[in-house]
């Protein structure tokens, strides 16, 4: 996933983290546009990324507006685990959801110009497996308290060690306020941000919040 100057989330824009936005859980197409419109306007995120749940069907007029909207900014497309959807509705890749599992098989579906992420949890062994399978980013979360899963958070010095020893980038998600972004923001190349900010009357007011 290459990395653009965008917005910056501290004032040293050649090491600040990317701003890679989640899209809602169950989003419906003609709500979701406008909003993400104006969040892309003002935010210019790195990589967008699509919820998993749902059918074919819904899924695909969701993935259909996201392009459209993100590609006209030459903001990268993702979605969890579909790798079928990603093909047919021309998004930029996948987004894997259990590690280190699929990176192969979707690499070899996709190509190599393909977005091939993975979500490793909290597990030092799982990205790095998955970063030697192909991986072109991981990601550990939750890295703050979500509320949800077993309410294990990623210990920080994680991200801490990958950005000094790994080269395939990390992204941080899950839990993030505004004092953790400032804390991770020197140990990461992407901040994940999504349910932090859809809950809210407007999530782009929100998300100033969080992202400066």
């Amino acid at each position: 996933m290459t990395q653009q100057p965008d917005t910056p989330a501290s004032p040293d824009a050649a090491t600040a983290p990317q701003l890679y936005l989640i899209a809602p859980v169950g989003a419906v197409p003609g709500a979701i546009a406008p909003l993400l419109a104006e969040i892309v306007e003002r935010f210019r995120p790195v990589c967008i990324r699509i919820p998993g749940a749902g059918d074919e069907d819904r899924l695909g007029r969701v993935a259909d507006v996201i392009r459209d909207i993100a590609h006209a900014y030459d903001i990268a497309v993702v979605i969890d685990d579909h790798i079928q959807l990603a093909q047919k509705h021309g998004l930029d890749g996948v987004h894997l959801t259990t590690g280190a599992k699929q990176v192969r098989y979707a690499r070899k579906e996709l190509g190599a110009d393909a977005i091939v992420g993975a979500f490793c949890g909290a597990s030092r062994h799982e990205g790095l497996s998955a970063a030697e399978a192909g991986a072109d980013y991981v990601s550990f979360g939750p890295a703050g308290e979500t509320g949800l899963g077993d309410g294990e958070t990623v210990p920080l010095d994680l991200f801490e060690w990958w950005s000094e020893m790994i080269e395939v980038p990390v992204v941080a998600e899950g839990g993030l306020d505004p004092a953790l972004i400032a804390t991770l923001s020197r140990m990461t190349d992407f901040l994940a941000i999504g349910p932090e900010i859809w809950g809210d009357e407007t999530p782009s007011k929100k998300l100033s919040t969080l992202w400066r």
